[in-house]
């Protein structure tokens, strides 16, 4: 197995479930992952070690998923010349939107790419496209990918279209 461009880093376990559809996205493109769970606030000098060094370890690409104050995905930024991906992780007290607004208020000059909340595959997708810019074969796959995205509302709409809507709706719930 080749040596991972792409790091998903969490806050927590608890983003774990979150985050383990950027890592399916990455596994589906072939793309190994560095997975870690390094905590701005509970293991800060972890969090600036990983972000100091991460481009020295073949890292192209950082995904980080936090919840809450949501510092990690900023921190790391600020920290490393890589790419960051921050996911916003819904809380229960907020639903995520303080998580979306901590990542995506980023002071001019330390950017951070932020999917939605929870949409960790968009991450995924998106760091599969970062490295896609510069290699062909991952430009194929992604091509690929968005084709069967086509192709697959194409067959929705022909069901949708033989079916009706009600005949469609009520094959979709069984």
């Amino acid at each position: 197995m080749s040596q991972p461009e792409v790091a998903v880093i969490m806050g927590s376990d608890s983003d774990l479930p979150t985050m383990q559809d950027a890592i399916a996205t990455l596994t589906a493109f072939d793309l190994p992952c560095h997975v870690e769970i390094i905590s701005a606030h509970r293991t800060p000098e972890r969090m600036v070690d990983f972000a100091k060094t991460a481009h020295q370890n073949n890292i192209k690409v950082i995904i980080a998923g936090a919840g809450g104050a949501a510092h990690l995905p900023g921190m790391v930024a600020a920290l490393s010349p890589l790419p960051v991906i921050g996911v916003p992780i819904k809380s229960r007290a907020l639903q995520g939107i303080d998580s979306l607004y901590s990542i995506v208020q980023m002071p001019g000059g330390i950017p951070v790419a932020t999917v939605a909340i929870g949409n960790a595959k968009n991450a995924g997708l998106l760091a599969v496209q970062i490295l896609a810019a510069q290699r062909p074969d991952l430009l194929d796959k992604v091509m690929e990918y968005r084709q069967n995205l086509a192709n697959s509302v194409h067959t929705k709409q022909e069901q949708l279209a033989e079916l009706g809507y009600e005949k469609y709706l009520a094959a979709q719930t069984c």
